[in-house]
C-alpha cells in the first residue's frame, strides 16, 4: 500500500481527493494533507510518506520549490504534480527540478492510482492528455525552436524580461517597454532566477551571455 500526503491550497480539494482515494485502499492511503509549503514540510517530516502529491502553485507558495526540497531532505520520497495547468512548460519545469509525475485534475480515481503505481515501480507518469504534445514540444525544443530559454523552462515572458535585462534595462524600462507592472516585472525576475537557479542580476546576465541565448 502506497502512503500519501496531498498538498494544495484548497481545502475542498484535498476532501475530494481524500475521498475519492479512499475507494482505492488496497493501493493506496493518505497519511497527511497540508494547504502551504510549511504545512507540507511537517507533515512529510512527521510520517514521511511513499509520494507526495501537490499542485504545482500552492497560493504564494510553489509545488515546485518542494520538489526540490524535498530532493534535498528525503530524496526518497517521490512527488507527483497534480495540477490544472495543462501546460507542457510548467511540465518541463516540473521534470527538471525532479518530480516523476505530472498529472492533470480531470484524471479519475483510478487513472489516478495507476499513475501513483507506475511512479512507485520507478517511471515517470506523464497524463495522457499531455505526452503527445510533449514528444512534439521537446523535439522543438531540442532544435532550437519557442523562444530563447524554453529548454532552460522559461516562458515567453520571462525570456523576454531576461532580454532586457541583458539590454541593461532597469526594472522600469522593463515594464515600459512590455506594458506591465513593475511589481509583475519583479514577479518574473524572482521567477526566473529561481528556475535558473540564480541569485542575482549578474548572474541571470552571465547565464543568458554564458548559453548564447541572445544573439
Amino acid at each position: 500500500m502506497l502512503r500519501l500526503v496531498l498538498v494544495d491550497d484548497h481545502e475542498m480539494v484535498l476532501h475530494g481527493l481524500t475521498a475519492m482515494l479512499a475507494h482505492f485502499d488496497d493501493d493506496v492511503v493518505v497519511v497527511g494533507t497540508a494547504t502551504s509549503l510549511a504545512e507540507a514540510r511537517r507533515a512529510i517530516d512527521l510520517v514521511v510518506p511513499d509520494i507526495v502529491l501537490s499542485d504545482v502553485r500552492l497560493g504564494r507558495d510553489s509545488g515546485l520549490d518542494l520538489v526540490r526540497e524535498l530532493a534535498q531532505t528525503h530524496p526518497t520520497i517521490k512527488v507527483v504534480m497534480l495540477t490544472v495547468y495543462d501546460d507542457e512548460h510548467y511540465l518541463f519545469q516540473a521534470l527538471r527540478v525532479g518530480a516523476r509525475g505530472y498529472v492533470l485534475k480531470r484524471v479519475d480515481a483510478a487513472e489516478l492510482v495507476g499513475h501513483l503505481r507506475r511512479v512507485a515501480d520507478g517511471e515517470i507518469a506523464i497524463d495522457a492528455a499531455l505526452a503527445g504534445r510533449v514528444a512534439m514540444s521537446a523535439a522543438r525544443i531540442s532544435s532550437g525552436e519557442f523562444w530563447p530559454g524554453a529548454n532552460h523552462g522559461l516562458t515567453q515572458r520571462e525570456s523576454e524580461v531576461l532580454a532586457l535585462l541583458v539590454a541593461g534595462h532597469s526594472n522600469r524600462g522593463i515594464a515600459s517597454t512590455l506594458v506591465i507592472t513593475e511589481d509583475t516585472v519583479k514577479t518574473h525576475i524572482r521567477s526566473l532566477y529561481r528556475k535558473l537557479d540564480l541569485q542575482d542580476r549578474g548572474g541571470a546576465i552571465a547565464f543568458a551571455l554564458r548559453e548564447g541565448l541572445f544573439r
